[in-house]
């Protein structure tokens, strides 16, 4: 489960995906520098030839070698979802699963065009088959978002099958099909015409999709309407913390408002009832990491990502760099890439449950926390000794939040095995 969107600015683009896979299962940021080209590259299940590739800031679960979302020193940003079709992924032996193809796409690509290229090339050669979320043993298709600061191509895919279209002014997915007779690219086994819609499996219903869709399309169309928002990172983190009554809890715009409370779900609904952007859907899946990336055409203007370990109503969005383009990996603050964070912050968000008054008092410890730190990055600028500094004061301030969270009885303290 997860949802992605883009917004084409005027020399820039707007990319975000909230993340959402199994509660219990970790994910983390982590950077890459450059590689050289060697002979051959183990992915989860394949060994296939390697090739040099770009240095990248990937968000990955840990027990995965492909990434959930991330970007490259090119620009580029990638994000995959689950889909199923008629096409059963169970019948598939292990090949490449969408999450390879994410990394593949960023280590890879050079722009939204070739990534693309990237990714369908290497799923007619390997194929697409295994699993991809090991505790409920689930194997599945992947549709992607590929984005780079002048254009962006949806991507979906069925086995080895695949269409896409390039993304006009901005779009949104999530897990189900959206293509239907607007591809303009398509693998050679797809008539001329085909509506992709049909790939649908009519026993699978998409209501879980349809509901946080409409709110992530909705944002989408707002935003390509407004000179002043269409891309404005502050304001997506609004709508990816969405938790059904609509965007709250923007960096840097304190509301009067109270958080609402995470959605109750009903395990066995199918009208899509508790699941919102910001996911809260049980033991079947949460939001477990997020990412923005604001991706400038103009080489002279710093980009920027952001990045949040678990579900974005509880967590803090840390800037990052984008990656370096030499051989070292960006200067991430280590907060983001260490699982014990994420533990805390998963702890936090099982303490607030559906506690709207618990939900208000975390907002008030992290979104000052947060606040500080966006104004701290956008001074600066792209001096790696300056980010490094940075990083280290962020990894000592994000726990110091929530120590003081724990301190008043929400999550997990520091010394808790």
């Amino acid at each position: 489960m997860c949802d992605t969107l883009c917004v084409l600015g005027d020399g820039v683009t707007l990319f975000a995906k909230n993340s959402d896979r199994p509660r219990s299962e970790p994910q983390v940021a982590t950077a890459y520098g450059r590689r050289r080209a060697g002979s051959t590259l183990r992915t989860q299940y394949l060994e296939i030839p390697d090739t040099d590739v770009a240095s990248t800031v990937l968000s990955r679960p840990t027990w995965l070698w492909g990434a959930e979302h991330g970007l490259n020193e090119h620009r580029v940003a990638i994000g995959n979802e689950m889909i199923f079709t008629l096409d059963d992924p169970r019948r598939e032996p292990p090949a490449l699963i969408g999450m390879d193809l994410v990394r593949l796409g960023l280590e890879r690509g050079r722009s939204a065009e070739h990534a693309l290229e990237v990714i369908t090339t290497l799923l007619g050669r390997h194929g697409q088959g295994g699993i991809g979320d090991e505790i409920h043993g689930l194997s599945y298709w992947s549709s992607f978002m590929i984005a780079d600061p002048r254009s962006a191509w949806i991507l979906e895919t069925s086995g080895s099958t695949w269409a896409a279209r390039p993304v006009v002014s901005g779009a949104a997915i999530s897990n189900r099909l959206t293509l239907r007779r607007d591809w303009t690219r398509a693998s050679a086994d797809v008539l001329p015409g085909t509506d992709i819609d049909t790939w649908r499996h009519p026993g699978l219903p998409t209501a879980f999709a349809d509901t946080r869709l409409s709110a992530s399309r909705a944002f989408v169309q707002r935003a390509g309407t407004s000179t002043v928002s269409g891309c404005d990172p502050r304001v997506v983190i609004g709508a990816l913390r969405h938790h059904g009554t609509g965007p709250w809890g923007v960096p840097g715009r304190p509301s009067s408002d109270p958080p609402p409370p995470a959605p109750a779900v009903d395990e066995a609904a199918s009208d899509g009832t508790g699941w919102t952007l910001c996911l809260h859907a049980g033991d079947t899946a949460v939001t477990t990491a997020s990412m923005v990336a604001l991706l400038p055409a103009d080489p002279g203007i710093a980009g920027r990502a952001w990045m949040a370990l678990g579900s974005p109503c509880v967590s803090v969005y840390v800037p990052v760099p984008v990656p370096s383009t030499g051989p070292a990996p960006a200067a991430l603050p280590a907060v983001v890439a260490d699982p014990g964070i994420w533990h805390r912050f998963a702890s936090v968000r099982d303490a607030v449950g559906h506690d709207a008054e618990l939900l208000a008092v975390v907002r008030a410890e992290l979104s000052t926390l947060e606040d500080a730190l966006w104004d701290e990055a956008d001074q600066l600028g792209t001096d790696p000794s300056a980010w490094e500094q940075f990083g280290a004061r962020t990894s000592r301030s994000v726990p110091d939040a929530l120590d003081a969270l724990a301190a008043a009885g929400i999550g997990r303290p520091k010394t808790a095995s």
